[in-house]
């Protein structure tokens, strides 16, 4: 996996645990959650800008925020007990459609 793959998976995953303590910090109101929000995003931007050294920015955002959604999605799901209807798994499997094709068929996305 090229690096710049490396530094967009450590950002959404970082992003990803920035937004499970957002939600668990109940609206900054919890000190170690909240601290962990501000720390998860800090190194998620850091490693997005470094993949941006080599992707573009839309490309980067894009499967950024898209995975970040359909994880964010599956942590609500099984963590906080929050229910996914028919409409927003397909939604979900529309993003991860998405990012497939961005990955396998656009040359703006460096391999």
């Amino acid at each position: 996996m090229p690096l710049h793959y490396v530094y967009l998976v450590i950002a959404i995953a970082a992003e990803t645990v920035g937004t499970t303590a957002l939600q668990a910090s109940a609206q900054f109101t919890r000190l170690w959650p909240s601290i962990l929000v501000v720390a998860a995003y800090g190194v998620s931007f850091y490693f997005m800008a470094l993949a941006l050294r080599v992707m573009p920015v839309g490309i980067v955002y894009a499967i950024w925020s898209g995975l970040g959604i359909v994880l964010i999605a599956g942590i609500g799901f099984v963590v906080f007990g929050q229910r996914l209807d028919v409409p927003a798994v397909l939604g979900l499997a529309l993003i991860i459609a998405g990012i497939v094709v961005i990955h396998l068929f656009s040359g703006s996305a460096t391999h």
